[in-house]
């Protein structure tokens, strides 16, 4: 059976279209590699995904409900090998409502950045996360020509 993950892409956009100033955050971890991903965790049993997805956000950016809005049509799953293992990670998209919001690291990760697309990709590194994001970025550029 796979591990189990999930998560939000968030991003923040700060001043009205054009798209280039969609920036997405992503935290750096504490441990291992250190390698930079949107906030997620394992799903605790009993839990739903989407229930994971907040309380994950919450615990390791501090960023709640209040502060976010779900992007409504887009998940992103990954699926990959973690030390042998398949492992499946879900992402929402979610939007922070003020870009100006401060987050707040859990001891699970040293450091955060918001970045542009490509800085973003950069940073995520794994093809996987990389496919995310952009599948995230192309969902916002056609809902905004809606």
């Amino acid at each position: 059976m796979a591990l189990r993950a999930c998560g939000l892409i968030v991003f923040r956009q700060l001043t009205p279209p054009p798209a280039d100033n969609i920036q997405y955050l992503l935290l750096q971890t504490s441990y291992g590699k250190h390698h930079w991903t949107p906030p997620k965790g394992h799903v605790d049993p009993g839990e739903d995904d989407m229930a994971t997805a907040l309380r994950e956000t919450q615990e390791e950016a501090g960023l709640g409900l209040g502060q976010l809005r779900i992007v409504e049509g887009f998940l992103s799953e990954l699926r990959y090998e973690v030390q042998g293992r398949p492992k499946e990670v879900l992402y929402w998209l979610a939007e922070l409502k003020d870009p100006g919001t401060a987050v707040a690291l859990s001891e699970e990760h040293q450091d955060y950045r918001w970045a542009g697309l490509e800085e973003a990709c950069t940073l995520a590194g794994y093809k996987e996360m990389q496919d995310a994001l952009q599948d995230a970025h192309q969902f916002l550029l056609a809902a905004e020509k809606q």
